[in-house]
């Protein structure tokens, strides 16, 4: 069973920081591309960030220059670090396997409020 949970959550001003973390279970983690999403207040879920299994990363527009994805493929563990947060970043962020044949049922996710 694929299983992944995130934390590290919480409310922040704008400007400031918050780390990320996804804690995964089996084997199939380390090859695997795993993505950050998030999806604000009645709006659709969005792709944020992604990581290869070799640690090659891709940002959407929106985050390109604040926020840094990695991995420890060892601990099977995918982190995300945004700075320079903005109260649009404000959302419910999951992290998830970004092959649709792989990726299983959505987290809990954890809660990012960013305050003007």
């Amino acid at each position: 069973q694929v299983q992944l949970v995130e934390s590290g959550g919480g409310s922040v001003q704008a400007g400031g920081s918050l780390r990320l973390s996804c804690a995964a279970s089996g084997s199939i983690f380390r090859i695997n591309v795993v993505g950050w999403y998030r999806q604000p207040p009645g709006k659709q879920r969005e792709l944020v960030a992604t990581i290869t299994s070799r640690g090659n990363t891709n940002y959407a527009n929106s985050v390109k220059g604040r926020f840094t994805i990695s991995r420890d493929n060892a601990k099977n563990t995918v982190h995300l670090q945004m700075d320079s947060l903005k109260p649009e970043d404000t959302a419910v962020y999951y992290c998830n396997y970004v092959n649709p044949d792989i990726r299983g049922a959505w987290g809990q996710g954890t809660q990012v409020t960013v305050s003007s």
